[in-house]
């Protein structure tokens, strides 16, 4: 069993509690215009490491004394198109003690994944917007199972954070916002919403890979407004 993984960062601080190692797998089902990541989108495309569950592990360990307060937290691309991989390393990760967190699109449910939350602390929920209409423009995806996933983690009652992108122009609405808050606050599992301002640090990578940047011109969030929406949002649940 072979995971394919675009890139690691040893000492993160923003993918889950306390300090962690995050692991960026190669490979995405969603065209998300705002994404800084296009490189990991092609499952085929080029990652740095190509590693057994345990080798990923070896790698971890080694962090071992800066992430025990923290832990080992999986992104992307999506981790779910590795559902396998992704439930193994969990595993072990547990075997050893360490906390595992999954950022995710909720994009695919299959058994597999539910295999994989069977070993999952914590999951980073990304939603996109709450319009549906919008949603498959953004994404290129219909947002039916990112709904139906936050359904799944209630069930299991597995703590969540909602992560959301705000685009100004875009995503930037007061009414979506708060229709996003209101439909989280129903949530126990949800522990709170993460507001994730648009940046675009990421735009230099579409026209390395020749690909066409569809938000050219929009201009980064300030740090004003999205603190004004956090603000807002913290009606409905504990925002950061």
């Amino acid at each position: 069993m072979i995971g394919r993984i675009h890139s690691f960062e040893s000492f993160g601080t923003v993918d889950g509690p306390g300090v962690r190692f995050v692991a960026f797998m190669q490979g995405c089902p969603l065209r998300c215009q705002f994404c800084h990541n296009p490189d990991t989108w092609d499952p085929h495309g080029k990652c740095q490491y190509e590693l057994e569950p345990q080798q990923l592990l070896d790698e971890v360990m080694k962090y071992r004394s800066f992430i025990k307060s923290g832990g080992v937290t999986l992104s992307g691309g999506e981790p779910l198109m590795q559902a396998d991989f992704v439930a193994e390393f969990f595993r072990l990760c547990h075997a050893e003690g360490l906390h595992t967190a999954l950022d995710t699109s909720g994009a695919i449910i299959t058994e597999r994944v539910k295999n994989v939350l069977d070993h999952t602390d914590l999951v980073l929920l990304d939603v996109k917007t709450m319009d549906a209409e919008l949603y498959p423009r953004l994404t290129g995806v219909q947002q039916t199972n990112n709904l139906a996933f936050l359904d799944m983690l209630e069930q299991l009652h597995l703590p969540t954070w909602i992560r959301h992108v705000v685009v100004p122009g875009l995503t930037d609405n007061d009414e979506w916002l708060r229709r996003l808050g209101e439909h989280v606050a129903k949530y126990d599992c949800v522990e709170k919403i993460e507001i994730l301002p648009y940046h675009t640090l990421g735009e230099y990578k579409y026209e390395k890979l020749g690909l066409k940047y569809k938000l050219e011109g929009v201009p980064a969030m300030t740090a004003e407004r999205a603190q004004e929406i956090r603000a807002f949002m913290a009606e409905y649940k504990p925002c950061q």
